[in-house]
């Protein structure tokens, strides 16, 4: 199989970046050709004598929106010109002008666009509307892109039904979630003190970007007032953010304990007793099985994609993820019961074990060959490679 993959970066800690890397590996494993295209490219690809990498380079460029755009522009050009020598095109959304076979959905504009959390609802000023303006216009593009891929890989049921609702059909659409490095993950201690985290306490941790209301930070901190003996460690950047401010009105910061944006997580997690995510708006959620990869028990909600992978015996999953006495509940009974969070953990160990990166990459390549066999016996074409549509970004709406 001569399979080409387009995607902005490819390597591991980006999340997209590193499901096509795992893609490509499993590609490399059973003896396909690949040719990438890509802006960026861990070396051990890009070295590789099975790999052609076809660099777009995009950094010069002075905004998200341009950069995108290029890219777009570039990679749908090349595409034109070499489409007869590929057998199958893997895309991320409407990142190229040119056509895909399959198109792995991480993110649906058109669901964010008109998400009550949305920037443009909380920014009443000319970054709000631009983010407006921006979302509106990946989510038209968008959905010309996943009309004309013959499947489309969603990375949840949720996002499945958000392509259902705007008009994908059902058959063109499967699930894989996405997968977790079980051994950068996994049950065991960390030195708390190290961390700058206090001992000898229960500690609850939430991970996300705490500079928008999106991951629903402010609703931890509002129930986190009802189960007065629990901390808190929060992972986020915290400039611009308005959180150290409430946890100060609310008078628990000496309960909260923000440590920043961290490259540490795997340890962070260990250090941890249990995992709060209840987004307000989330496609899927990896931290949400990193965490239960490192064995740990996950309170979260229906708005968020990974929630499918819970079951009442290692996790919580809210109906309501603004409702703050429904999360000081379960806050309350997880910080009151250690033996019943450390079953809940080993079941969530055990379940994530069902999602390793390479599980999940088969499964992808086995898409790809039962695509490339119908092909085979199909006298239906390859997709043309004239598409006209004008995509401007792979991943949510953060242009600046």
């Amino acid at each position: 199989m001569r399979l080409c993959i387009v995607t902005h970066k490819i390597k591991k800690g980006d999340g997209q970046g590193r499901v096509n890397y795992e893609v490509a590996l499993e590609a490399i494993r059973r003896g396909y050709h690949l040719t990438l295209l890509a802006s960026e490219v861990t070396p051990e690809l890009a070295e590789n004598s099975a790999v052609d990498w076809i660099s777009i380079p995009v950094s010069g460029y002075p905004t998200e929106f341009i950069r995108n755009f290029i890219f777009a522009k570039k990679s749908g050009d090349w595409l034109k010109k070499n489409r007869d020598h590929l057998d199958l095109i893997k895309v991320n959304g409407a990142i190229t002008m040119g056509a895909a076979d399959v198109n792995a959905v991480h993110f649906v504009h058109n669901s964010w666009w008109r998400s009550p959390v949305h920037i443009s609802r909380t920014r009443k000023d000319l970054y709000g509307f631009y983010q407006w303006l921006f979302t509106a216009a990946n989510a038209y593009w968008e959905k010309q892109a996943f009309q004309q891929a013959k499947i489309l890989i969603a990375v949840s049921e949720k996002v499945a039904q958000e392509l259902v609702n705007i008009g994908i059909s059902r058959q063109k659409i499967r699930v894989i979630v996405n997968g977790v490095d079980l051994q950068e993950f996994s049950p065991g201690v960390s030195d708390r003190t190290a961390l700058g985290l206090p001992e000898n306490v229960t500690l609850a941790l939430f991970a996300g970007d705490i500079r928008i209301p999106r991951k629903n930070l402010d609703t931890v901190l509002h129930a986190l007032v009802k189960v007065p003996e629990l901390h808190l460690a929060v992972v986020g950047d915290t400039k611009d953010s308005p959180y150290p401010a409430m946890a100060k009105m609310l008078n628990i910061s000496e309960r909260v304990h923000f440590l920043g944006y961290r490259h540490d997580m795997p340890q962070i997690q260990r250090a941890s007793d249990l995992f709060v995510f209840p987004s307000r708006y989330e496609p899927f959620g990896l931290v949400v099985i990193e965490a239960m990869a490192s064995g740990l028990p996950v309170i979260t909600a229906t708005t968020t994609g990974a929630a499918d992978l819970l079951n009442p015996d290692c996790g919580i999953v809210l109906a309501d993820c603004d409702d703050v006495d429904a999360l000081a509940d379960a806050m309350e009974l997880l910080n009151s019961d250690r033996s019943l969070r450390q079953k809940m953990g080993q079941v969530a160990r055990t379940v994530a074990e069902q999602h390793s990166w390479s599980t999940m990459a088969q499964t992808y390549l086995d898409i790809f060959e039962e695509l490339i066999t119908h092909e085979k016996h199909s006298s239906h074409p390859h997709l043309s490679s004239s598409a006209r549509f004008s995509p401007l970004s792979e991943s949510p709406a953060t242009a600046n």
